[in-house]
């Protein structure tokens, strides 16, 4: 907050710009070292986030017909 000459104006707000998509839960999960070094490795390779790997993964399993 600024105080100029008696009028509060307030500063705009900084950080991270809200997401149309906003994730709010969280997973956990653990996976063997091998497992890991090959969603790290497919991630470098592709340009990717661990992250963006594994949930391209679950929309993968998770689309296919029963």
């Amino acid at each position: 907050m600024i105080i100029q000459t008696g009028i509060r104006t307030d500063m705009a707000k900084t950080g991270r710009p809200k997401s149309e998509n906003v994730k709010k839960k969280v997973l956990s999960i653990r996976v063997e070292d091998s497992m890991y070094k090959c969603i790290c490795d497919y991630a470098r390779k592709h340009k990717m986030t661990v992250t963006e790997v594994v949930l391209q993964g679950l929309e993968k399993v998770l689309n296919r017909p029963e």
